[in-house]
């Protein structure tokens, strides 16, 4: 029998196509990776233990930072987690739950572009790359009108929203929704035919989908393995039993699939932002909870009720009845759910994220064992990973 000998070499934590500070010692014969290992921990984020020392709202500013390219839905995960501790869920307001939707729907398609952007450039595209950040920085856009802030958003409140749309906001996000699904065609005339692009993702990076629920693997890495599986559908939050949808799924195992669900779910986000706008109309937007939600900015500087309540709130928090919830959303990446304790202060005694890159990541060596070294590259680029909330 011969002999042979591995050889182990480090990718990362200082590599460009690790998306972050993502070590990964791999095991190699000659180009063929026998073993990957990923290390995480060079963040230190430590979001849950600073969560217990800060007041639920002061909470919220937290989770924009987990997954920092989808900020909305960690905003939304959180407030529908202490929407239910507090049994508030019943009384938010359509309008902002319609609002909710419709942002959500504009995040998933801003996270899915710069993964198809940077999935891209790592294997070798870069014109995708400079056609999805012109898109996404329409988004961007919307989001620094609604919200203030490009990036770390901050929109949502415990009871609604912190503000309403500005106008004329609803007619620019219209026309993009409108000319967004040719822009995919575009990104798919670039890639999908391209004979170098199917040879660097056909057939690599393979799950089954037995592995990959074993695995927890969530969200488009998931439903690229066939599973038709879907929190917004299957265990629908804010009101999406009310939108008309089709879950993307698509059954090939490999990267290749992945790309596929990942581009027709962008097109299905268009369908139901466009349902969005159709519902929305004029009404509140916070519920009708002056002790847990925050004053209209308004109330706040014209009258000394608002003034109190705001001071309050601000100051001393409020305290739900003692208990533990779990809720999860379909972010981007797959569910991302967020657990909470109260021991009836007016901070969390405990939370505890259940974070979609970092279930995911466990899938990796899985997917990497037996391929080439630059597999690798493409195998995290499908995953979409983001090490902001695997090291939270």
């Amino acid at each position: 029998m011969a002999n042979f000998e591995t050889m182990t070499i480090n990718m990362g934590p200082q590599h460009p196509s690790t998306h972050g500070v993502l070590q990964l010692v791999l095991e190699l014969d000659g180009e063929i990776v026998v073993k990957a290992t990923p290390h995480v921990g060079f963040l230190h984020r430590g979001v849950e233990k600073l969560s217990e020392h800060r007041t639920y709202h002061q909470v919220l500013p937290l989770t924009d930072r987990l997954d920092y390219l989808a900020p909305m839905h960690n905003n939304l995960g959180y407030v529908l987690a202490v929407e239910k501790l507090l049994g508030l869920t019943d009384a938010i307001p359509e309008r902002a739950q319609v609002v909710r939707v419709m942002l959500a729907e504009l995040t998933r398609i801003k996270s899915h572009l710069v993964w198809l952007a940077c999935h891209a450039l790592d294997i070798g595209a870069m014109t995708v790359f400079i056609y999805c950040f012109r898109e996404r920085e329409h988004i961007m856009n919307f989001y620094e009108k609604i919200s203030g802030a490009r990036m770390t958003s901050n929109y949502f409140r415990v009871g609604g929203l912190s503000a309403d749309l500005p106008d004329g906001i609803e007619q620019e996000i219209r026309q993009f929704i409108d000319d967004m699904p040719g822009h995919i065609a575009t990104y798919e005339g670039l890639l999908t035919g391209n004979k170098i692009w199917q040879k660097r993702i056909q057939g690599v990076g393979v799950i089954s989908a037995e592995d990959a629920i074993d695995l927890g693997v969530t969200g488009p890495s998931l439903r690229g393995s066939g599973v038709d599986w879907d929190l917004r559908r299957d265990q629908p939050y804010s009101g999406y039993e009310n939108y008309d949808f089709e879950v993307a799924v698509s059954d090939g195992c490999d990267t290749w699939a992945r790309y596929h669900a990942r581009l027709k779910e962008m097109r299905e986000s268009c369908k139901i932002i466009r349902q969005a706008l159709d519902k929305l109309k004029p009404g509140p937007i916070l519920a009708d909870a002056p002790k847990i939600c925050l004053p209209p900015k308004k109330d706040v500087v014209n009258s000394i009720e608002g003034l109190i309540h705001h001071f309050k709130i601000v100051t001393e928090g409020f305290k739900p009845e003692p208990g533990e919830v779990y809720v999860g959303v379909e972010n981007p990446k797959g569910e991302v759910g967020f657990y909470i304790v109260s021991d009836g202060s007016p901070r969390p005694y405990r939370m505890k994220i259940r974070s979609a890159s970092f279930v995911n990541l466990q899938a990796l060596p899985k997917m990497c064992e037996g391929s080439l070294i630059a597999d690798v590259v493409a195998v995290i680029g499908t995953l979409d990973i983001v090490l902001g909330e695997i090291d939270r």
